[in-house]
């Protein structure tokens, strides 16, 4: 069983969980990857370039079950055959989705026309935000989606951007890891944060400093 207040309790304690084969179990990393959102992230020219461009069109909450489920998809492997394992099974997008009713589930979705390209979504609490997955159908369109984020969450006045795990596609944007204890006094300090998801009004779609 896990409903959304098991998850609210579970990230301010410092864990997550993840779905699978064995079962649902909860997550402490010894080392816990955060994304800088300060002037330390990274953005490359290329990139500035293609959210300038006004290529996608980004929203917010708009369509966050759909971001979960397209996350949960199989992800095409090097050998060119899709891996059907996923962590986000029917009982993680359940909690999830009544996280998103209550207002602390968010996403980001970017859009090529009427088609979703890409997206992420997580869960903002105090002045955190904890990246749970993102997905792309065009290139380029996940790694838009996480500077339209940062940017939301240098607005709202958020001070940690939790992504649990380093990977090389997330390191090409300054994301580094932090030992545990190290985590999880930040975490205590940013949940002290009153920060502000923003509503649509409140945000530029051009701003990839």
């Amino acid at each position: 069983m896990l409903d959304s207040d098991d998850l609210l309790r579970g990230y301010a304690a410092g864990i997550f969980p993840m779905d699978g084969p064995g079962g649902l179990r909860w997550y402490r990393p010894w080392n816990r990857a955060v994304i800088p959102l300060d002037a330390s992230f990274h953005v490359s020219k290329t990139l500035a370039r293609t959210v300038r461009s006004g290529r996608f069109r980004i929203t917010t909450d708009t369509a966050f079950e759909t971001v979960m489920r397209a996350c949960a998809a199989p992800r095409l492997q090097l050998d060119g055959t899709l891996d059907p394992d996923t962590w986000i099974s029917e009982r993680i997008v359940a909690a999830y989705t009544d996280l998103h009713r209550r207002g602390y589930g968010h996403s980001v979705e970017v859009w090529s026309g009427d088609e979703l390209a890409g997206g992420l979504y997580g869960v903002a609490l105090g002045g955190a935000f904890f990246g749970e997955s993102m997905f792309h159908r065009a290139r380029d369109a996940s790694k838009v989606a996480l500077v339209h984020l940062v940017e939301r969450l240098r607005r709202g006045g958020f001070v940690l951007l939790d992504t649990q795990f380093l990977t090389d596609h997330l390191a090409q944007f300054g994301a580094y890891e932090m030992p545990r204890r190290a985590y999880e006094q930040r975490l205590a300090e940013a949940l002290r944060v009153d920060a502000c998801w923003l509503s649509e009004a409140h945000t530029t779609s051009g701003d990839a400093s």
